[in-house]
């Protein structure tokens, strides 16, 4: 349970932190950008009620339950693959595409992770 709602934490962070990256650099009027805080505080807010379920689901070890997690799970996956090549070809962000990638490999590992718990029990027993 730990490490799944430890992989949980870090993908979330990672995305906060994509957040603030992305407004230190907007591309246009309609991105995220420190001059409005108040929309990168309702990015950010809308980005951690969207993970509050799958750290909810983190804390059950169910097989059901970690399956339905890991399946919520695939599009964060898919939205910081999309993030890698407009922080590169757009923003000209090095670090965000880095932050994006590192999101990737979070959250692929979280997926594992959330796949692979109960199987070293079933096979133990």
């Amino acid at each position: 349970m730990f490490k799944r709602v430890s992989l949980m934490t870090l993908t979330l962070v990672t995305a906060v932190g994509c957040i603030l990256v992305a407004a230190l650099h907007p591309t246009g009027p309609n991105t995220v950008s420190y001059d409005e805080p108040l929309g990168v505080w309702l990015s950010i807010g809308m980005t951690v009620l969207l993970f509050i379920p799958l750290l909810v689901l983190s804390f059950f070890g169910n097989r059901i339950v970690r399956i339905i997690s890991s399946i919520i799970q695939i599009p964060v996956v898919i939205s910081f693959l999309g993030i890698i090549p407009i922080s590169f070809f757009f923003s000209k962000s090095l670090g965000m595409g880095l932050l994006a990638l590192f999101g990737v490999i979070v959250s692929i590992a979280s997926i594992v992770v959330t796949l692979r718990t109960g199987r070293s029990r079933e096979i133990a027993s």
